[in-house]
């Protein structure tokens, strides 16, 4: 049997990481600003994970959600102080396509409607609703593609008060900063008439922050730069250091039906024991603030280095991304593979940067260095 081939592989092993970087089969290192698509929060291999995983392993890694688990409740208590939203309450499972569609259904079950708005460029996921929320016609099967999702324009707050309006809409589903659509931000203005618009109506404001929450963008929430407060927030990727978990964080407007949502393996002993200990190092590191303060220096550095065929540079905290005149797939390639530097991509021309949240300075100056080498 062999792999069922669906993605573009760069041909490099990696072995072992450890902070930022990373090493291959061959001793080869890494810099690591890509963080594995946003997962790696609070650095490779970090000790105080690694503890923390192998000892629960060591105790029980897993059983079924039909008995207490006193560390989901230890770890939603822990979530609500350290994001501000303490009387909200939370729903486990495992990825973040999987917290959008829960997401997505709550929102559906609470005021009955069906149709969903999303921005254009929007990713949400690949799971049923989930795929047919993101603006990619090209990964939405025809299974998936049922009417219910309306794409409007990002900041084009007039074309989603028309929709809005009709009264018919369930819920509106928005990444305050797109990772996948090239690191383009939601406006203040914007975000705060969609929360009065949705007040009005009683559609459900659902934050995507799978991508852009968990100490990105140099706060817990990157809604939380807009003076907003989501209905229901999702988040995945940065919440559990790689080990597969994903969490609906749900406002008190909404009532707990028995069955209504359902996991086999969310919330299991050792995606919290890890989840845990990735709010420990977060919080003892000042992995937020860090975020914030790196980030800028590196948004201000690439600005003053005016790179050619650079012609925007835009992002917050360390969701950075870099908008060429050409193609990304050359300079990408190159500093993957004569650099030694990982990063992502978006659309046809955008060098994408999600490192993990522990950057410093002179990691940032050795990107920048790489970059200038490549261009």
């Amino acid at each position: 049997m062999d792999l069922f081939s669906v993605y573009s592989l760069f041909d490099i092993s990696v072995e072992r990481g450890r902070g930022c970087k990373v090493w291959d089969a061959d001793g080869t290192e890494y810099l690591d600003l890509y963080g594995g698509h946003a997962v790696i929060s609070v650095g490779h291999s970090h000790p105080h994970y690694v503890e923390a995983m192998t000892r629960q392993l060591n105790r029980i890694g897993f059983y079924s959600n039909s008995v207490v688990n006193p560390l989901q409740k230890e770890f939603a208590r822990r979530l609500g102080r350290t994001c501000g939203y303490d009387d909200y309450r939370l729903f486990l499972i495992n990825t973040g396509a999987e917290a959008n569609e829960n997401a997505m259904k709550l929102a559906s079950f609470y005021n009955g409607r069906t149709r969903i708005l999303a921005a254009g460029g929007a990713f949400h996921g690949r799971t049923s609703l989930a795929v047919e929320a993101t603006d990619n016609a090209r990964i939405v099967a025809p299974i998936n593609s049922n009417g219910h999702v309306v794409h409007l324009p990002l900041n084009d707050i007039e074309a989603w008060r028309m929709e809005i309006e009709r009264g018919d809409v369930c819920a509106v589903i928005l990444e305050s900063i797109q990772g996948v659509g090239g690191i383009r931000l939601a406006s203040e203005a914007f975000a705060r008439e969609l929360r009065r618009l949705c007040d009005e109506t009683d559609t459900v404001f659902i934050a995507d922050e799978v991508q852009c929450g968990y100490g990105r963008s140099g706060r817990f929430f990157a809604h939380q730069w807009l003076g907003i407060r989501p209905d229901i927030i999702t988040v995945a990727k940065g919440i559990c250091n790689g080990f597969p978990m994903g969490a609906v964080l749900i406002s008190p407007k909404f009532a707990a039906v028995g069955g209504q949502l359902g996991t086999t393996f969310g919330g299991n002993y050792l995606a919290c024991a890890g989840a845990i200990a990735v709010l420990d190092i977060i919080e003892s590191e000042r992995l937020v603030e860090n975020a914030h303060d790196t980030g800028e220096y590196l948004l201000a550095r690439l600005k003053e280095a005016r790179l050619p065929h650079v012609v925007d540079i835009r992002g917050r905290g360390l969701m950075i991304g870099i908008e060429l005149d050409i193609p990304y797939k050359e300079p990408r390639t190159r500093l993957i593979t004569e650099q030694h530097c990982f990063t992502g991509c978006a659309g046809m021309n955008v060098i994408r940067l999600l490192p993990p949240l522990c950057l410093t300075r002179d990691e940032a100056d050795d990107f920048l260095a790489r970059f200038k080498q490549v261009l």
